[in-house]
């Protein structure tokens, strides 16, 4: 029975990494609830904000300025990194401890897969539906700060594309380290809580505490607001200003992905099936 239970799974062992990406991927996609969510979240929230601002403007442009221009492209750039990152921590928690609430890892280690191919199979799962829709919400996003500019300055194209993947790594940023914590504490309201209040609440207090000087370094906030593109930098401050090299900066966020990665897949090898 010995040597027929290894045959057997051997081949699932070897199984090749990419149908296990594309299960993961599945498995989130098959969860309306998350990625409607996710969708109102990004795709949504730039189509209601440019909406009401253009209304705003027809109706009354004496005191409100055209939906677009450069100032606009700031401020939609941080309402999306913030929002959607609300968005890649509820995708990152259900690709960590999906699998455990449902049952199916127990399943899946027994069948004699590769505990660390499944965690790592779960990143570009799961970015493969955050991806498309925060892409999405960016295009939208480019078209109306310059569709309807008006009078006002419109940005660059090049400054359109580094604004675009500032936000794109912003918020997938927060999917790795919602990823890595659901894996460890293996709770999607855990992880979900623990991250919207860190993202939300305290990141912005902190932030605005002057006291706290080199220590506010270490958050992940105060390095992608030094990495912001030049022409929205001044606009994204959610408090006091940090001052840091943009080496630093990088450091930082390499250092929260490094260990967020380390940990889940550690808890995901060691976990008890």
């Amino acid at each position: 029975m010995t040597s027929l239970a290894l045959t057997a799974r051997a081949p699932l062992a070897r199984r090749p990494f990419f149908p296990l990406v594309r299960a993961d991927l599945l498995k989130l996609r098959k969860n309306r609830g998350i990625v409607f969510t996710a969708a109102a979240l990004t795709v949504g929230t730039m189509i209601v904000a440019f909406t009401v601002l253009e209304i705003m403007h027809v109706v009354n442009p004496a005191h409100h300025g055209p939906a677009g221009g450069v100032n606009s492209l700031a401020d939609s750039a941080t309402a999306l990194a913030m929002i959607g990152s609300v968005a890649a921590v509820l995708i990152g928690a259900a690709a960590g401890a999906g699998d455990l609430g449902s049952g199916v890892f127990r399943e899946l280690v027994v069948t004699g897969r590769s505990r660390l191919a499944l965690f790592a199979a779960r990143i570009p799962g799961g970015l493969g539906l955050l991806v498309p829709l925060v892409a999405v919400a960016v295009g939208i996003e480019a078209a109306a700060t310059v569709g309807l500019a008006g009078s006002l300055a419109v940005p660059s194209i090049a400054l359109l594309a580094k604004t675009g993947l500032w936000v794109l790594a912003d918020i997938a940023f927060y999917f790795v380290v919602a990823l890595g914590l659901a894996s460890v504490l293996g709770s999607r309201v855990q992880t979900i809580a623990i991250l919207l209040a860190f993202r939300l609440a305290v990141t912005p207090i902190l932030l605005s505490f002057s006291v706290l000087g080199v220590g506010r370094d270490v958050l992940p906030q105060a390095a992608f607001e030094q990495l912001a593109p030049g022409g929205i930098a001044g606009s994204v401050n959610q408090g006091g200003a940090v001052s840091m090299s943009s080496g630093t900066a990088v450091v930082v966020l390499l250092a929260w992905v490094a260990v967020a990665l380390v940990l889940g897949a550690w808890r995901t090898a060691t976990r008890d099936a």
